[in-house]
């Protein structure tokens, strides 16, 4: 399902990775109680729960907990991060005919690279890494990754024209990405309603992504999720350049209405 999902277009290349360190540490983050709210501490800043009673993994609450799936933000761990690459570079990386184990752990070490970039570049409210993993009541160390999504809030004017004009900002998703073995369960579902969730702890009504105009399976899936064709790439993009055409599409949050 890895074409179905292929949207990672803002994963940072080499050249914009250079300023990023490749030593991971801890967020430090933690759950605290502020006038009767369950709020979340990432990185100094205090997120409120999406639940009155959030579940716990670590120091870490789900946004998300159906299908068999539990949806919550990446925990800022060395081992974690890499398991999330692992995820998406087995969703986009394209075989080659030689040295394809090569050309794949490049790109996956290109990929956590990119994650690490995004962490420390980005303010936690404006940019979250979001992972799906197995309901089953397991240790730490057994915990499997299976699911990744990206979000960052975004006010692109080629976007933001298509929404309301009181819209400033929307929540852009991407990179969504599941674990080859277990496609077909539901997982990608569960990921794009923690983001709707997500869009609502920020404040934000609207959702958009890109999807590639012949990819009737990513399409079918968003559309389910709630969002809707709005454009295309121009055709400057597409036939001039020669890639593959794809759609805007927005959603509004349905958990605002």
């Amino acid at each position: 399902m890895a074409h179905l999902l292929a949207n990672h277009h803002n994963i940072p290349r080499r050249w914009e990775l250079q300023k990023c360190r490749t030593k991971l540490k801890d967020c430090g983050g933690g759950w605290t109680n502020i006038g009767g709210r369950q709020m979340v501490r990432v990185r100094g800043f205090m997120v409120q729960s999406s639940a009155s009673s959030p579940e716990k993994v670590g120091s870490v609450g789900y946004l998300v907990n159906e299908c068999g799936w539990k949806v919550r933000r990446l925990v800022e761990k060395a081992d974690e991060m890499r398991m999330v690459a692992q995820v998406q570079a087995e969703a986009f990386h394209v075989p080659v005919a030689l040295f394809n184990d090569f050309f794949f752990d490049f790109f996956q070490a290109e990929v956590l690279s990119g994650l690490a970039y995004k962490l420390r570049s980005s303010p936690p409210n404006r940019y979250a890494c979001l992972v799906a993993e197995a309901m089953a009541n397991v240790s730490d160390s057994q915990k499997e990754l299976v699911g990744v999504v990206d979000v960052t809030v975004l006010r692109d004017q080629t976007v933001l024209d298509h929404l309301p004009p009181e819209a400033e900002e929307y929540l852009y998703v991407s990179g969504i990405a599941v674990l080859k073995a277990f496609r077909r369960q539901k997982i990608a579902t569960v990921l794009l309603k923690a983001c709707d969730v997500l869009s609502t702890v920020w404040g934000l009504e609207y959702l958009a992504l890109r999807a590639y105009e012949d990819d009737l399976g990513a399409r079918k899936l968003y559309t389910s999720a709630g969002y809707e064709v709005v454009s295309g790439d121009p055709p400057w993009l597409t036939t001039w350049i020669g890639r593959k055409r794809r759609v805007l599409m927005i959603k509004q949050c349905s958990l605002h209405t």
